[in-house]
């Protein structure tokens, strides 16, 4: 997917006054983070103060303390006399994220089978409708907004609150990893195919199959993304450097 770095900022919208602007500028920053594709190489991953200020009409202190916030959760960096950047992860750490999402997701899917109503399966048939691999061009964002809500459904109707608190704190990572991969060869295609047949799995209850399932559609990911993004290495030494 061609993009300009323009266009892969941020996306902010003004936050209203309010006793706690350092909260609300917390969530808005976060939020607006998660949505960026940060793994694109257009990304333009720099965060101006001055410009968050503007574009959320507060004043920078706010700003300072929620982007200390994002600093210590891992979602920005802030480098002396350098600035604020967005900060992608490293292959390595990439890799892991996924392998923890499929062992959490791939348990959740078994239990799926043990405790969800048929009512509650049924809506993840009417979340796959929404993978459209006719509109993968044209819709690339939101077919990904849609892969999550599929993921993240399974993860809900498991009726184990951990589990789903757990993948939450991957949630933006894994966002973005799939944004890029969605568009990368045929992976909209096999990801369309993948979801079927863990539908058809959990909706006959089969919980040791709809494990498997999950954790193979999950780790495909894992696979790609070793095999074909190296160059997360090598942008990370550039920013080291």
């Amino acid at each position: 997917m061609n993009q300009t770095a323009s266009s892969v900022g941020l996306n902010l919208s003004p936050v209203e006054a309010s006793q706690s602007l350092k909260e609300r500028s917390y969530h808005a920053l976060r939020a607006a983070i998660m949505d960026m594709d940060i793994y694109d190489t257009h990304a333009n991953l720099r965060l101006d103060e001055r410009k968050l200020a503007t574009q959320l009409q507060i004043s920078r202190t706010p700003i300072r303390e929620a982007l200390a916030q994002l600093e210590r959760e891992g979602f920005v960096e802030i480098r002396p006399r350098k600035g604020v950047y967005v900060k992608p992860k490293t292959l390595a750490e990439v890799l892991e994220i996924v392998v923890v999402w499929a062992a959490l997701e791939s348990m959740a899917a078994r239990l799926v089978t043990q405790v969800a109503t048929d009512e509650e399966i049924a809506s993840l048939r009417t979340l796959a409708l929404q993978d459209n691999p006719q509109s993968k061009r044209a819709d690339l964002v939101e077919y990904s907004a849609a892969n999550i809500r599929f993921h993240q459904r399974i993860l809900e109707l498991s009726g184990c609150s951990l589990l789903t608190e757990t993948a939450d704190r991957l949630i933006q990572h894994m966002h973005a990893v799939r944004r890029r991969a969605m568009g990368e060869k045929d992976r909209i295609t096999r990801s369309v195919v993948d979801h079927m047949a863990i539908i058809e799995a959990i909706e006959n209850r089969k919980g040791e199959l709809s494990a498997k399932l999950v954790r193979e559609h999950t780790m495909k990911l894992h696979d790609h993304i070793k095999d074909t993004w190296q160059e997360l290495e090598i942008d990370k030494q550039k920013q080291s450097g």
